[in-house]
């Protein structure tokens, strides 16, 4: 298509990771136009771009979509290109429209229809959801290019392996649940000190010995646990998820002590840089090579020019689970704890994806009959 051709479908959904998937499988089971856009050239490229021994912090049997199992052992922790597979394969087997390759520049809204501005082409829909999940902007601290020339920096979405950082010690920002796997990929090769507070840790599931009440009744016990309990409906969710923005998601897989086997030094925060060296919350300077900023991602929705999306004082939109009331027709999903802890993970994703489908639907429906 060439730029100023408009196509009009009933529902887009801008982003095909497992968010965008899973909203499809439930729209398809309703009868109306649907399609998902994503800017990868293939179903799934957003986990294949990480870093390379990255696995999933929750095991296969409690990793699946609706409707395909995971396949894999239930113990197994799947590796980041099984689940890329798992994710074409997905929408290969329910022929979910994806059209690839296509960036959403901007979304606005002309009279009762939103306008999706896309790099080749123009849409407009009657309703759109949001499925690009909370991986925006990485999110670095202002001071960080105070740092020496000499101190090789990354982010944690652009660290693959060891072999892209100079010899010698590294400082591992963010000790939250990627800073705490990358500090102990690397601390097999060199020293490394791991800065944060201790964001706390979910009870150890390892491959080994996984408690077998995880899988009892297909996971439900787990699901409910996870996905009904510790959500925005409930006093624990909700102090969870409070701590949650203050310090950090806790450690899943990993503990304290894991850490410390591995030689991973813990220290507090880093405060600032004096003279191009980091400086602690304690005053200490630490002499490192390189720097992986693991301390997350800034969400950005100012391509969205809508006049009834509001956002919080850090930029993410403001939503009742995942819907926008002062915006009709507009929805997020795939968020952090949308609704639940694992709201922005595939075993947590598709409860919220189900809800939005359903809420959809009755407003098409309405529309229908006025």
């Amino acid at each position: 298509m060439t730029k100023g051709i408009t196509q009009h479908v009933e529902t887009v959904v801008i982003g095909g990771g497992q968010a965008g998937l899973v909203m499809g499988y439930y729209l398809a089971q309703h009868d109306h136009s649907f399609m998902i856009l994503d800017a990868g050239s293939r179903v799934g490229d957003a986990w294949r771009n990480r870093w390379d021994s990255l696995r999933l912090f929750i095991p296969a049997g409690l990793s699946s979509l609706p409707g395909v199992p995971f396949p894999a052992a239930n113990a197994y922790f799947p590796t980041k290109d099984e689940l890329a597979d798992y994710l074409e394969a997905y929408a290969d087997r329910f022929n979910l429209p994806v059209q690839l390759d296509t960036t959403v520049e901007s979304l606005t809204r002309s009279g009762d229809r939103y306008v999706l501005e896309a790099d080749t082409h123009r849409i407009t829909a009657d309703h759109v959801v949001v499925a690009t999940g909370p991986y925006h902007h990485p999110n670095v601290p202002e001071f960080a290019p105070q740092l020496a020339s000499s101190i090789t920096q990354l982010h944690s979405s652009e660290y693959r392996n060891p072999d892209q950082l100079p010899k010698g010690d590294v400082l591992v920002v963010g000790a939250g649940n990627s800073g705490a796997e990358i500090a102990i990929e690397l601390a097999a090769y060199r020293r490394v000190w791991l800065s944060g507070p201790d964001t706390g840790h979910l009870p150890k599931w390892d491959s080994d010995d996984l408690p077998r009440w995880l899988f009892w009744f297909d996971g439900r016990i787990f699901r409910w646990l996870f996905t009904d309990l510790l959500t925005v409906d409930t006093w624990i969710g909700r102090k969870l998820k409070a701590r949650g923005q203050k310090g950090g998601d806790p450690l899943i897989r990993l503990t304290p002590d894991d850490l410390e086997r591995a030689g991973v030094e813990r220290v507090p925060r880093v405060e600032g840089v004096v003279n191009g060296t980091p400086r602690l919350d304690d005053g200490r300077l630490l002499d490192v090579n390189a720097v992986i900023w693991a301390t997350g991602f800034r969400p950005d929705v100012s391509w969205i020019e809508v006049p009834g999306l509001r956002c919080d004082a850090d930029g993410s939109p403001i939503h009742d689970r995942g819907v926008v009331e002062d915006e009709p027709g507009l929805y997020f999903l795939g968020l952090p704890f949308q609704r639940s802890l694992l709201s922005a993970t595939l075993v947590g994703v598709g409860a919220d994806a189900r809800y939005i489908a359903t809420h959809l639907r009755r407003r098409a429906d309405a529309g229908e009959t006025e």
